[in-house]
């Protein structure tokens, strides 16, 4: 039988600090968790991704490849008569990063610039994917990468 000390872990030093800093403007890779589709899609639904790879900050993980991210459908237009492509544009909410919510955005943009870019709009986004075609619905097929971007700093801790 062990003795009561070996039962408590003894502290290992790590080099890593408690605290990091994750930069607005970061790249965010995400891929969309299930379809999406202008046909089904409503305004308000929200849109389930997911962290496509590790988010670091130098060499430190602070969100694991497989986190959540949650996105609103902003504006969604079936395809409509007379040839009228369907839109599907959607806003990007945050990922969870243990229990930290990083807010997203779907521009690149500076800080002080307006953020009336941050909708994604996805008719812009995946036309040159070929997704959208003359008269159809926007679909979006789960495991679509989407780049998506720190919206302000935040200070995080590394993943566990």
């Amino acid at each position: 039988m062990p003795s009561p000390q070996a039962a408590t872990p003894t502290p290992v030093p790590t080099e890593a600090p408690s605290k990091l800093l994750l930069k607005e403007g970061t790249d965010v890779k995400l891929k969309f968790a299930e379809d999406l589709s202008s046909k089904t899609a409503t305004e308000g639904d929200p849109v389930n991704l997911v962290l496509d790879e590790d988010l670091k900050i130098g060499d430190v993980v602070v969100a694991r490849a497989g986190a959540k991210a949650v996105g609103t459908v902003s504006n969604a237009k079936k395809a409509g008569m007379m040839g009228r492509a369907g839109e599907l544009n959607m806003r990007l909410e945050y990922l969870k990063a243990g229990d930290l919510r990083v807010k997203l955005r779907g521009t690149k943009g500076k800080e002080g610039e307006g953020r009336e870019g941050t909708a994604v709009a996805l008719t812009v986004l995946f036309g040159p994917i070929g997704l959208i075609k003359h008269g159809k619905n926007v679909e979006v097929k789960a495991g679509t990468p989407l780049a998506a971007y720190v919206d302000q700093d935040i200070t995080i801790e590394p993943a566990k």
